[in-house]
């Protein structure tokens, strides 16, 4: 139906809506007019009805629109007075005063309360906690800095964790206690802002929190952000050298120097990509790597301590590996504050010094002589066999392959070859600084280069894996393609697979996922390792913010020179077959100058179970029989880690691009 004018007619209902919605957008005075009349209209027909239906109400018409009129004033609180026309008026009167002074007050509490609760749910209120654990930025660390940090156990009290991020509050708070638990060990509290503006950051007590973590965002700018919030930290803080230790993360090493001097002489700074390089080149020829290096790391089982050297003051650091029965020594925390990672045994503990264990928790660094425990003759006299070189297969590039290349530079053997197939061309490696060693000997592997298309799976198919003694498979980084970049590395990591089934010969495969939730799902042999970056790092971000003592160890192990974390044969410690304690193996270990920390388990380690046979800081009493296939746990020093083939690749011995 249209209208005289030939528009469609608009119905009665929705006319009288819009009539109705202009009438209340004029005035708040408007509005209570209508409540007035609504009212009016309810309850004087109301009133008016149960007087008339009334048997008991009076009979002449004034008496009846008496009691009407006393309904109605009661129901409206305007007061039931009766008599001469001006106490109705005057009683009216006070009724509408009380009225709107009671309405009025509960609008002002109603509004005050919804404000409170707006500005609350949007985070920006002040925190006033001491002691807390204060995460400054967001990034895909967060959940497992958070999470690990509510899974460690607090010295004194249940710890506070506090994060501001300039992200939704309630997002955050969701994210966090899907990751934390509901019943975690700490109380979470986040706020909503941008912490590099120096009032934000003043809202959250930064000078009064026991640590400080900074954390990278995704966002390309992601470093100059963590420059910027440690600026701002520093201008909340002052020159206070007295504040609280600061832990921050970069991913590009150029923004290292900076970010120091920045966070100040009680910082930490963290290169991720360097980090993430050097893990993945230690993984090479350690298989079974990642697999302790995430035990080690997080707060489910044993983690690094400081614990009380007392009785071995004046004495040998040897005899305090045997001296624990319950943890594992693994250094020394001299009272200048140097950290000394797996020293010589006659290395003299002075006094104030601290030991460096491997424990279950602070409690069990019990103090008491195990040598007894210890089998001479179960001890093997056989080192292993120095690696030769090897050859080794890099798939895909992206901003940490270079760092790679230069991790596998300073412990690859002489002779070694790396060859690199990218989608694309790509720069060659940094030339090491000092260039080549004394003597002409080159100074890492030759590293060749090739280009071709590996989206395609028939190039991925064509590989000759039986050249290799090791794949490495590296995904691009975010933003460089569609989809997800853990989406490329699982396919590559499928044809990897297809080509082990075709030759059957399994390959070593050492990978980067980017989320952990992938990891399952990561088609690789029991030999092979995975690498979930941004996991890692925060694991060892939480470990620093939980003792920053500790920060020279894990720095230490994750470099190329110094001691290493090692996996090494259990024929060289016990003689197969023959049935020892953890003891021997300790003893054995530092023989050869080693801190040994745990044993794989060889029938264990192909089963797939959740330990993958992995067992760190056993009992020094726990009896077993040692196999060849076992593997030792041990803090040693170790150069040159490739596997190692029975042949030397052909080709060149120049490092130069592949055709």
């Amino acid at each position: 139906m249209e209208s005289a004018k030939g528009g469609p007619r608009v119905p009665l209902r929705d006319r009288a809506r819009y009539r109705f919605d202009r009438t209340l957008a004029r005035s708040p005075g408007t509005l209570m007019g209508w409540l007035v009349i609504t009212c009016l209209a309810v309850v004087v027909p109301v009133s008016l009805l149960l007087v008339w239906t009334d048997p008991g109400s009076p009979t002449s018409l004034s008496g009846r629109l008496i009691a009407t009129w006393r309904i109605s004033a009661e129901t409206l609180r305007l007061g039931a007075a009766t008599g001469t026309p001006l106490r109705l008026v005057l009683s009216a009167v006070l009724g509408l005063v009380a009225l709107l002074c009671v309405s009025t007050l509960v609008g002002v509490v109603t509004t005050g309360l919804a404000e409170r609760l707006a500005e609350l749910s949007r985070g920006r209120s002040t925190v006033l906690e001491r002691g807390h654990v204060l995460v400054l930025g967001w990034s895909d660390q967060v959940t497992t800095v958070v999470g690990e940090l509510a899974a460690a156990q607090a010295p004194r009290r249940r710890r506070t964790i506090v994060l501001l991020a300039d992200r939704d509050k309630a997002g955050m708070e969701e994210a966090l206690t899907a990751r934390a638990g509901p019943a975690a060990r700490a109380r979470i509290i986040c706020r909503s802002g941008p912490a590099g503006d120096p009032d934000v950051l003043a809202r959250v007590s930064p000078r009064s929190a026991s640590t400080v973590v900074v954390l990278p965002s995704a966002e390309p700018t992601a470093d100059a952000e963590v420059l910027r919030i440690l600026l701002a930290l520093r201008a909340v803080l002052g020159e206070d050298t007295e504040g609280p230790p600061v832990l921050a993360v970069v991913r590009d090493e150029r923004y290292g120097a900076p970010a120091r001097l920045a966070a100040g002489p009680q910082g930490t700074v963290l290169e991720a990509d360097t980090v993430t390089a050097r893990l993945i080149a230690q993984c090479v020829g350690r298989p079974g790597f990642s697999l302790v290096l995430r035990d080690l790391l997080d707060f489910a089982g044993d983690e690094f301590h400081l614990a009380d050297a007392t009785a071995f003051h004046h004495g040998s650091f040897g005899p305090a590996l045997l001296g624990h029965p319950d943890s594992c020594v693994v250094g020394l925390l001299t009272p200048e504050g140097r950290t000394l990672l797996n020293p010589p045994a006659d290395t003299v503990v002075l006094p104030g010094s601290r030991l460096i264990v491997l424990a279950r928790d602070d409690d069990s660094t019990r103090v008491e002589d195990c040598r007894h425990l210890v089998d001479a003759s179960a001890i093997a006299a056989a080192r292993p066999e120095p690696a030769g070189p090897s050859r080794l297969l890099l798939l895909g590039w992206n901003r940490r392959a270079p760092l790679v290349l230069e991790q596998l530079r300073s412990t690859a053997r002489p002779g070694s070859v790396v060859d690199v197939v990218a989608d694309s061309a790509v720069p060659g490696p940094r030339e090491p600084e000092g260039g080549e060693p004394e003597g002409g000997e080159p100074a890492g592997p030759d590293v060749r280069f090739r280009s071709a298309p590996l989206s395609r799976p028939g190039t991925l198919l064509g590989l000759d894996l039986d050249l290799y003694d090791g794949v490495v498979v590296l995904g691009p980084d975010r933003g460089d393609g569609p989809g997800h970049p853990d989406d490329w590395t699982l396919v590559t990591l499928l044809a990897v697979r297809l080509l082990e089934q075709r030759t059957g010969r399994e390959t070593r495969v050492v990978t980067e996922l980017v989320d952990d939730r992938n990891r399952p799902l990561a088609p690789v042999n029991s030999g092979s390792d995975v690498i979930v970056s941004g996991m890692l790092v925060g694991l060892l971000m939480a470990q620093i913010a939980q003792n920053r003592h500790l920060a020279p160890v894990f720095e230490e192990l994750f470099s190329a020179e110094g001691n290493d974390v090692c996996l090494r044969p259990a024929g060289a410690y016990i003689h197969p077959g023959a049935e020892a304690t953890f003891a021997a193996v300790v003893a054995a270990a530092r023989d050869r100058g080693e801190c040994a920390i745990g044993y794989r388990r060889h029938d264990v380690a192909r089963t797939g179970s959740g330990d993958h046979g992995i067992r760190l800081n056993p009992p020094k009493g726990e009896r077993r029989v040692w196999y060849a296939e076992d593997q030792v746990v041990v803090i040693a020093r170790e150069h040159h880690h490739l596997p190692s083939i029975a042949a030397g690749p052909d080709g060149s011995a120049t490092a130069a691009p592949a055709g």
